[in-house]
């Protein structure tokens, strides 16, 4: 395989552990977003003030985003600069799939945390209560998205 497609697909790598953990961040803002808006409704249809915190549910998933820009730039650092068509060469499958699985689990993980945070919201602005409950599981969460990115440029060397 020539070795200027060696590279790119390394480059593909990095860019799609940004894509698809960015993916994974919009469908968990979309999911907690819904749910807040909902629980807002329900505030003022009972005439209750209505919670402004619970915008960290909606945010808490964009940080898996940010995770993918990091991986991204861990692989193109990697295979750009001096000497490294050589290591890009012998390591483009790698860079490759630590992109591609390593933004699947970023993505999974922000999935996940706005379906956590969507009932975190709808819980808080029920009860008043419980916050730091529902913020340490989105924190629980956010962990695997962590495991993820450093297990994944660990697996790069």
């Amino acid at each position: 395989m020539d070795s200027s497609i060696m590279m790119a697909l390394a480059k593909a790598g990095g860019l799609a552990a940004l894509g698809v953990a960015a993916i994974g961040s919009a469908i968990g803002s979309g999911l907690a977003g819904s749910a807040a808006i909902g629980a807002w409704k329900k505030c003022y249809a009972q005439s209750k003030a209505a919670p402004f915190i619970l915008i960290t549910f909606i945010g808490a998933p964009l940080s898996q985003t940010i995770y993918g820009m990091i991986l991204m730039n861990t692989i193109v650092g990697k295979v750009t600069g001096e000497g490294a068509a050589d290591w890009a060469a012998s390591n483009w499958a790698a860079c490759l799939l630590a992109g591609i699985l390593g933004g699947l689990g970023m993505c999974f993980s922000a999935a996940y945390q706005g379906k956590a945070g969507a009932a975190g919201a709808d819980a808080l602005a029920e009860t008043g209560q419980g916050f730091g409950n529902y913020l340490m599981t989105l924190g629980v969460v956010e962990t695997v998205a962590l495991f993820v990115l450093v297990f994944s440029m660990m697996g790069l060397g």
